[in-house]
């Protein structure tokens, strides 16, 4: 059966764009886990932290999913499986949570699930980017496709995940105080059995991806992906993304122990907040692939960096309650509207990033380097999670004394400008030098 282009890029966004979508809705039964953590297992600021941060250890191990994904095929497939098995673990994971009752469930317990959980969204995850980036190049190569069409198609992904973020977010607010976490866990898990069967139905044949040339081994693929890494724009551009994250402390579980235990944020509030910033996201996606496609990524990301920084001097006022004493703003208010776009920044120079490593990926390893662009931001998002817990300790912020919070805001912004000394590392002109590659 011969599937024309438009037919298997079609294919792809429904397909696809339904897993980007289930991945973008993990915050739903992720925000319960936060409230469960805090007020079930009665963990305080910096172990919440810890956990968040431990349970995204299995994506570090993203180029070696990639790299069996580019290399072992199942049936004639390498990519719609991985997504299937994926799907398999987290639906198993979070039923695994629901099952359990509220008295049976440790931390240790809790953490193993996670881990599960995240291990089967990385695998699921690696082979949703290297179908992206595959369907990009493939777009490229046909006569009548238009340059653009790979943006275009990371862009619409970008999409799909940040509206599974949106209603994830919406309804994990209103469910909070309505439904136990165990419902909570139970919904996703059923949601991700969907996602299970939907996916080993699916042929990837209907996705006119491109066609396998030779038979090639794991070893090889390792040797492909060494390649790739050799390449200057690759190692550098990946080395200041992935340092640009690590070197930031991130602040995430003090701060929503400040909202919530300090200032008594109802969970309503936190989610609407969430939801504003996954609006954000989505309008994000948008306003790049009609504006800002043409921006370089260095000046792109760049003025995202210092975005991220002016946020965080922002958070400094709000925590010193220089906002709701001197200009009457209300604490709600505040979380409401810029709480969730500031931790939105740390995810929205991601878009610009993947789009320029797509374009400079060697065809072939599109799933292996993909991979281990995304290990690389686990590793940093893990780094930058231990770096915070470190900070706030050493400012004294525990789960009833935030005084030192301010100074640690300030580190954290003052860190987040560090970056852009040595900005030069990405490309400034990524299609002359791709043409020059060519030619």
């Amino acid at each position: 059966m011969v599937v024309s282009s438009e037919e298997g890029t079609d294919k792809i966004r429904k397909v696809v764009g339904f897993g980007y979508w289930v991945q973008g809705f993990r915050c739903f039964p992720w925000m319960a886990v936060n409230f469960f953590l805090k007020d079930g297992l009665r963990v305080d600021s910096s172990t919440l932290q810890l956990l968040q941060n431990s349970a995204n250890l299995p994506m570090v191990a993203k180029p070696l999913y990639g790299v069996v994904s580019d290399a072992v095929y199942i049936r004639g497939q390498h990519r719609m499986p991985y997504i299937a098995f994926g799907a398999f673990l987290q639906a198993v994971s979070w039923l695994a949570i629901a099952m359990l009752s509220e008295s049976g469930i440790s931390i240790g317990t809790m953490t193993l699930y996670l881990l599960l959980s995240n291990l089967g969204a990385s695998i699921a995850e690696v082979a949703n980017d290297a179908i992206v980036a595959e369907a990009g190049k493939q777009s490229k190569s046909s006569k009548n496709s238009q340059p653009s069409s790979s943006g275009e198609l990371q862009s619409f992904f970008w999409m799909a995940s940040a509206m599974g973020g949106v209603l994830g977010f919406l309804l994990a607010g209103l469910s909070i105080d309505r439904f136990s976490p165990q419902k909570m866990f139970l919904f996703y898990g059923l949601l991700l059995t969907v996602q299970f069967f939907l996916s080993i139905f699916v042929q990837e044949s209907s996705l006119d991806l491109p066609k396998r040339t030779a038979n090639v081994g794991i070893q090889e693929k390792f040797t492909e992906l060494l390649v790739a890494l050799r390449e200057p724009e690759i190692a550098y551009s990946i080395t200041w993304f992935a340092a640009s994250y690590a070197i930031i402390p991130a602040l995430t579980g003090t701060m929503f122990f400040y909202q919530t235990q300090y200032l008594n944020i109802d969970s309503s509030v936190l989610g609407i907040s969430k939801v504003f910033g996954q609006v954000a996201m989505l309008l994000w996606s948008v306003i790049y692939n009609r504006h800002l496609k043409s921006v370089t990524p260095r000046k792109l990301i760049s003025a995202i960096q210092v975005t991220m920084a002016v946020f965080m001097v922002s958070d400094v006022l709000f925590v010193n309650r220089i906002y709701r004493n001197y200009m009457g703003v209300p604490d709600n208010f505040y979380v409401v509207m810029f709480s969730g776009l500031s931790e939105v920044l740390f995810f929205i120079k991601i878009l610009p990033f993947s789009i320029l490593i797509a374009k400079l990926c060697p065809r072939g390893c599109e799933g292996s380097l993909m991979a281990f662009v995304m290990s690389a931001i686990a590793v940093a998002f893990i780094v930058s999670g231990y770096f915070g817990v470190v900070l706030a300790s050493y400012v004294g912020v525990t789960g009833n004394d935030f005084s030192g919070f301010p100074r640690a805001l300030l580190i954290q912004a003052l860190l987040t400008l560090l970056p852009l000394y040595w900005s030069s590392c990405i490309p400034d002109d990524v299609k002359s030098k791709t043409s020059r590659k060519k030619k």
